[in-house]
């Protein structure tokens, strides 16, 4: 039986953080994907957008030094690099929805093989629709990543075949960076990027019930 550990919640930020190429402005959405701005690396410059107005911010700030009128999109207190800007709400959702962002970093609930993507609710009785902005990032970034557990607490894989959750968009994600592997969503099904040292491809489409391509 193979042995393999999870990536921490760091270590999966500081994976999605190695991809983003220098000079991309990104949004990372609530939840996970915010930690990502805390593993930039050290002389890559990569521009953050929150949603709620900011552009330019940096990681979390240290512990006795919050500043709760600087916040990003999920209420968390953030640091605003030099050159940083505020502006209104409308203007920021102006810049999701025109493709001024290069990448979108969000969670998700279910990805399809094809990059379908569900993140805004289960569809459950009583479950609280949250869309926010991810409509809008989906269709208007010009690449969207997601990062996510591969699987529920019941051990359920969130990457499918096809989505049962209400849909945010269509054939929209390009990856997935997950706590056990990275896979890339392309038209004819998933392709296996990385995986945590002792999980093999066989190992993966058994977890998640799906056929991986491998990488060219």
């Amino acid at each position: 039986m193979s042995s393999y550990q999870k990536r921490s919640k760091d270590e999966l930020a500081r994976r999605v953080a190695q991809d983003i190429p220098d000079g991309a402005y990104v949004n990372l959405g609530i939840g996970q994907p915010t930690l990502v701005a805390n593993h930039i690396p050290a002389g890559r410059e990569v521009i953050l957008h929150s949603e709620n107005g900011i552009l330019g911010m940096g990681p979390a700030p240290a512990a006795g030094h919050e500043d709760y009128d600087l916040i990003n999109a999920g209420k968390q207190p953030v640091t605003l690099l030099p050159g940083g800007a505020f502006f209104h709400h409308a203007d920021s959702f102006g810049m999701m929805r025109g493709g001024h962002l290069d990448v979108c970093v969000l969670g998700a609930f279910q990805v399809s093989a094809t990059g379908d993507l569900a993140n805004w609710s289960t569809g459950e009785p009583g479950a609280i629709p949250a869309v926010g902005g991810a409509m809008d990032l989906a269709v208007g970034a010009r690449q969207t990543w997601v990062m996510m557990d591969l699987l529920t607490r019941d051990g359920q894989s969130k990457l499918v075949a096809r989505c049962s959750y209400p849909l945010t968009g269509l054939a929209c994600v390009k990856r997935v960076y997950t706590d056990l592997a990275t896979f890339e969503c392309t038209p004819d099904g998933l392709v296996l990027v990385d995986a945590v040292p002792g999980l093999s491809r066989a190992g993966l489409e058994r977890l998640t019930g799906l056929s991986l391509l491998e990488k060219a």
